[in-house]
C-alpha cells in the first residue's frame, strides 16, 4: 500500500479485507472483488492466491508472502513467471542459507527434525529442499507433519523426543502456534530454528529472515508497472526479497550457550 500510494496518492482506492486464515472467507472475498470489477488483486498467503487464480481470468493478480508458485498454482515445468493472470513475489529465504545457520550454531547435531503442516503445500516444498541440504552437510533429517493446530502438540513432543535441532520452515500454522512450540522444546532442550523472524521471536533461537515490509513494497512496485506502464502481468518474473538478514532471540539462545552470535542481529521485538 505505501508503495502505490507514494505513485498514485488520492488516486488509488484499497478495499482491504481479512479472511482471517479461514480458506472459505478467501473465496467470499475474492467473489466481491470480482464482482466490483476491480483493476488489481493482492493477495497475501497462499490460500488467498489459490481463491484469486480460481475466481478470475482477467483481473491482475499480485501474490506475496508464497513459499514456492508452482506448488501452490500446480504448475508443472516452471519458468519463472505463470503465463497467465498472476504474478508476485516470494518469501522464500535461501534454504542452503538457512541449513547453514543450524550446522554453525549447533556443530554437533546429528540429526533434524522438520516440522510443518500438511496442509501448506508450500511448507512441504521447503520440507523436501531442507532435507535434500541437509544431506549435503552430512546430517540427517525426518520430517514431522502435523494436520493442524489440534495435533501441533502431539507431533512437537514425538519430534522432541527424535531430534537434536527441529526446523521449522515458513508455515502459517506453525507461525500461529509458537507458543506450543516454546512450551515443550525449551523443556526438553530441543533448539528450533525458523525460517522467518516471526516464528523465531516466538520459540526460535535464530533465523536466516528477509523483511516482510520489504517483500510487500516490492509487490507494490510491481502493481505500478501494471496500473501506471501497463505491464503485461502474464510476462512478469516472480521476484523475491531484496535480502536477508540473520537474526537471534536472546533469551532462548543464552539457554543454549549461545550469546550475539557473530553476525547476527537480535530478533525484532515488533510484529
Amino acid at each position: 500500500m505505501d508503495a502505490v500510494k507514494e505513485v498514485l496518492g488520492d488516486r488509488v482506492v484499497f478495499d482491504y479485507q481479512d479472511a482471517s486464515g479461514d480458506s472459505a472467507n478467501c473465496a467470499t472475498i475474492i467473489n466481491s472483488f470480482v464482482a466490483s470489477n476491480c483493476d488489481l488483486i493482492m493477495a497475501n498467503a497462499t490460500p488467498a492466491l489459490q481463491a484469486a487464480a480460481q475466481a478470475t481470468a482477467d483481473i491482475p493478480v499480485l501474490a506475496t508472502s508464497i513459499t514456492d508458485y508452482a506448488s501452490a498454482l500446480d504448475i508443472r515445468d516452471w519458468t519463472g513467471k505463470t503465463g497467465f493472470n498472476v504474478s508476485g513475489t516470494s518469501d522464500l529465504a535461501p534454504i542452503s542459507e538457512q541449513a547453514a545457520v543450524i550446522k554453525e550454531l549447533f556443530p554437533e547435531v546429528k540429526k533434524v527434525g522438520i516440522l510443518y503442516c500438511s496442509a501448506e503445500s508450500n511448507s512441504l516444498y521447503q520440507a523436501d529442499v531442507m532435507t535434500e541440504e541437509l544431506a549435503k552437510l552430512g546430517i540427517e533429517s525426518e520430517n514431522f507433519a502435523f494436520t493442524d493446530t489440534n495435533d501441533v502438540a502431539t507431533v512437537v513432543q514425538n519430534a522432541c523426543e527424535n531430534v537434536d535441532v527441529i526446523y521449522i520452515p515458513t508455515d502459517n500454522t506453525a507461525a500461529s502456534n509458537t507458543g506450543i512450540f516454546d512450551q515443550i522444546c525449551r523443556p526438553a532442550g530441543i533448539p528450533i530454528v525458523a525460517s522467518e523472524e516471526s516464528t523465531c521471536r516466538g520459540c526460535g533461537v535464530a533465523t536466516l529472515t528477509i523483511s516482510y515490509y520489504d517483500l510487500g513494497y516490492a509487490t507494490g512496485k510491481m502493481a505500478l508497472e501494471i496500473l501506471v506502464d501497463g505491464a503485461d502481468i502474464s510476462e512478469m518474473e516472480i521476484r523475491f526479497a531484496p535480502e536477508v538478514t540473520r537474526e537471534y532471540n536472546p533469551e532462548i539462545a543464552a539457554e543454549y550457550g549461545i550469546v550475539e552470535p557473530e553476525g547476527y542481529v537480535p530478533v525484532s521485538t515488533e510484529e
